[in-house]
Formats: C-alpha cells, structure tokens, sequence
C-alpha cells in the first residue's frame, strides 16, 4: 500500500503521507520516502517538495518503536532512518514541512531536517526520547544544540516537553508560525515564488548557508565565487538590462519595487 500521495504540478510536488493510524514512522514509509527523494536526484522541473500529512492530529510521529529493538535487522531500519534524514537534507530541491499536528521524535527530525518549516496552532514539536531510554536518532540533539545553544537544547532534550510553533519559531526548530486558516495559502505562495527559479539557484543558496553555518569564512569565499561567476552570464546582463529600462535605480525602487520586478518578468517572458 502506498503511504505517499505526491501531486506534481508547476514545479512545486506536494507530499501527503498517510501511514494509519498515527503516520508513525515504519520501515515501509522510510523505504517510500527514500526511494520518493532519490527518484528526485536529476530532476531539474521539480523546484519545490511540500510534505503535509492526511492525519489531522499527527503530521508525523516517531520512528517505530518495533524496530528499536537492537536485532540486526532493527538495527539496519534504524540506520535507514539516519538515511532518510540525510537524504532530505541532501534534495537538491527546496523542502518545506507543512507541520498542522503532532511532530515528536522522528516526526520533529524530519520537519527540522526540511529547508523550510511551517506550524499552525495545532503543531507541537518535541524531542522525548529519553523517557523511553534513548537518544535522539535523527540529529534531533544535533539539530537542537546548534539552533538553540547548550542550555536550551539541553532542558529541552531532559525534559522532553512539547513547543507550540510560536515557541518553536522562536527557538528556531520551525521557520515560521502560520495560523492553519492561512498556511494553505502561505505555503503555496511560497512554493510558488521558489518553484519559479532555477534548481540551481536552489543549490546555490544552500550550498553557501551550509558552508557559512560551518565556517564563515568559507562562506563569504564560496558566495564571492558563485557572485563573480553569475555577473558573466548573459542572463544576468539581460535582466539587468530589462530592470535599468523599467526603472531600477531611480526613485521608483523606494515607492514600487516590486513593480519593477513585475515589468520585468512581463517584458522577459515574451
């Protein structure tokens, strides 16, 4: 049984698990997924990747209690978990989270590890695994310590409480807090401003704030780099071109900027 429902459309694909009863995280939904994102690989038409859930109560939940079990073969589903968290950190597409229910465990190191994430009033995410006797699997202490800093990560991981998205913007585990009656629209305005790029314009930025997260002056080097390299292409000097004619530079950028970007995309898409 399939337990992704994927819809592509104008460069956005937009995901919808449904593992019942709770969308815990099986061996099964691990090996979908997986094999969902590397069929991604080459594709340059798909610019954006929307994972939702049909759960409404749970967007995703924690990795299957049944296969953290310490047999060869539970070891091997762990392992392929690690998998999946790497490989959706790694899609050369821009990945967004649409989290409007539970996100614990797993389910919060999947959403952290998507470029972009979105929670409603009906989100909680959380990092309890100590109360069953285990680490975090997932880079989720990983993840919390380099958002958060020692001390917050650290209550939060030993006491394992849940955070409403307004506390989870603000700790940085989600992107942003977005009321449910407005996320349907605002992830689709989103997906479709990034879905009209190029993959590589994906890449590109993404490469630069991993680099820049590490280090940051290699980050400053490698977006000198690709800065250098974008001002010789023609494409470039075309919409420069196109944006000097319509009014770039002049007072119109105070009062209509983004009109200029609109003439623009008019005159270009000619």
């Amino acid at each position: 049984m399939n337990k992704l429902s994927i819809i592509n459309k104008n460069g956005v694909a937009v995901v919808t698990i449904n593992n019942p009863p709770a969308n815990v995280i099986t061996i099964d939904l691990i090996n979908e997924i997986n094999a969902f994102i590397l069929s991604l690989r080459d594709d340059r038409d798909t610019k954006v990747v929307v994972f939702k859930s049909s759960n409404d109560n749970i967007f995703l939940a924690h990795l299957d209690l049944n296969v953290i079990n310490g047999t060869p073969g539970g070891q091997a589903a762990c392992i392929e978990f690690s998998h999946m968290i790497a490989n959706i950190k790694a899609m050369t597409q821009a990945s967004i989270a649409m989290v409007d229910g539970v996100a614990r465990g797993g389910g919060n190191e999947f959403a952290m590890a998507c470029d972009l994430a979105y929670g409603t009033e009906n989100a909680a995410f959380a990092q309890p695994e100590i109360h069953v006797n285990i680490p975090t699997g997932g880079q989720g202490a990983v993840q919390f310590a380099r958002r958060m800093g020692k001390n917050k990560a650290l209550q939060a991981l030993l006491v394992g409480n849940d955070f409403t998205a307004q506390q989870a913007e603000a700790l940085s585990i989600i992107t942003q807090f977005v009321p449910k009656a407005e996320i349907e629209n605002f992830v689709n305005k989103v997906a479709g401003t990034i879905s009209r790029l190029e993959v590589r314009d994906i890449m590109m930025y993404k490469e630069i704030i991993c680099a820049a997260v590490r280090d940051e002056g290699a980050g400053a080097e490698l977006e000198l780099r690709h800065f250098l390299v974008r001002a010789k292409e023609e494409k470039t000097q075309i919409i420069f071109r196109s944006f000097l004619k319509h009014g770039g530079q002049t007072e119109r950028e105070a009062t209509d900027f983004q009109g200029i970007f609109v003439d623009v995309i008019a005159e270009l898409s000619k």
